[in-house]
């Protein structure tokens, strides 16, 4: 196993780091970098840019309209990315439903719904967890009772990130009760314009509504909007959440954030405190680690072995990292890592903030909302019980 990138392999990041810098809006790396909120505009412009260059679905094979990277070409284009401030791409879209429907779907379905994916035009939910079943995902209660051509789908999602903003939603439905719990789940796909749906946003500590429910009232679902096979959905909802725990790692957003952490523990003048050096000392060896990891994922993707038996494990220590970084910038800010006043912040006003440092806030929002990391996609108890079974025998 060779973690050394090749020459072509170098030369295709200075193509990717190139680019990005061209074309990535300077307003918006420079929200990215200060940790500044983020409008619907600024995420769906970037992710439209990529769609134009044909990168924003990034990890697709060409049959598909992607560009047929390999795991490392993959790598270094998120490495760029991340490191020049670009937003974090939604990847309810392009990194979550788009596989399954690639692998699941038929071919009218390919067709009628990855062009919208790729270009960034369609906004795409995910409709998982449920009040009751969120690490349990097996034990969901929304149904859908098939009648004739249609689904009549009821119940109620939750947590559904940034749904106040999709245009459709992949969702894990009952059609049975009959067996074992995951025998009975389907995958639909559903407009979220169609009658009896209900989008209620949930308001958080910082004030945000990055989170909501989703009701489903009587909604008329075309059959043909099943992805595969009726009772098969929990199948293909762990081919997604591989992809998903995989990217939850966001190794490359983890070094950005070290470099930011450096940098308000530096304009905070805590910087030269040994201990709180040594802290970030570790948390850098982790990222390391966590990194070295993540190429060794890469190197047997590219000699052809499957790696997502780790997925997991990449998790795991992505979403704890993605903690501790998120508690020492809180820590090495203080009473200032407290304000957050959203005209005072989008007018780049920095009040008694030392220096210039304005990324200072708000840092216990950020705080607070990392502590879902560890839960979501899988709850890390639930991952170790996985790694230990899947890796360890």
């Amino acid at each position: 196993m060779d973690l050394a990138f090749t020459p072509e392999e170098l030369a295709f990041r200075d193509e990717i780091r190139t680019w990005v810098q061209s074309n990535l809006p300077a307003d918006i790396s420079q929200k990215v970098h200060a940790a500044m909120r983020l409008t619907r505009d600024d995420m769906q412009s970037w992710a439209k840019i990529l769609g134009k260059k044909g990168w924003l679905g990034w990890g697709w094979p060409e049959q598909f309209g992607g560009p047929g990277w390999n795991a490392i070409q993959k790598h270094l284009f998120e490495e760029e990315c991340a490191l020049a401030g670009a937003p974090r791409v939604i990847p309810f879209g392009p990194v979550m439903v788009a596989p399954v429907i690639m692998a699941f779907g038929n071919a009218e379905q390919q067709k009628r719904f990855l062009p919208g994916i790729a270009s960034g035009e369609v906004w795409w939910s995910q409709g998982y967890s449920e009040p009751g079943s969120g690490s349990d995902l097996a034990s969901l209660k929304t149904r859908a009772e098939r009648v004739g051509d249609k689904y009549i789908v009821n119940g109620q999602k939750t947590w559904t990130t940034l749904g106040q903003y999709g245009e459709w939603i992949f969702c894990l439905v009952r059609t049975s009760n009959e067996g074992k719990p995951q025998t009975g789940i389907s995958f639909l796909l559903i407009d979220m314009k169609t009658p009896g749906i209900t989008v209620r946003p949930i308001k958080l500590l910082d004030g945000e509504c990055e989170v909501n429910e989703v009701w489903f009232d009587n909604v008329e679902v075309p059959a043909e909007n099943l992805i595969g096979e009726e009772n098969k959905g929990w199948n293909y909802a762990k081919h997604l959440l591989a992809h998903e725990r995989t990217n939850i790692a966001d190794v490359n957003r983890a070094k950005r954030e070290l470099e930011r952490l450096k940098r308000i523990a530096k304009t905070e003048g805590v910087y030269d405190d040994l201990r709180f050096r040594d802290e970030i000392a570790k948390l850098e060896v982790d990222i390391v680690a966590l990194e070295m990891l993540v190429l060794r994922v890469l190197s047997a993707e590219k000699s052809g072995k499957n790696s997502l038996d780790i997925a997991g494990l990449l998790k795991i220590k992505g979403s704890e990292i993605q903690q501790r970084y998120a508690e020492l910038m809180m820590l090495a800010a203080g009473p200032y890592s407290l304000p957050f006043i959203f005209e005072a912040m989008d007018a780049d006003w920095q009040g008694d903030f030392p220096g210039d440092n304005v990324s200072n806030a708000p840092l216990a929002a950020n705080y607070f909302n990392m502590r879902k990391t560890t839960i979501y996609g899988g709850s890390n108890e639930v991952q170790r019980n996985i790694v230990a079974q899947t890796v360890l025998g």
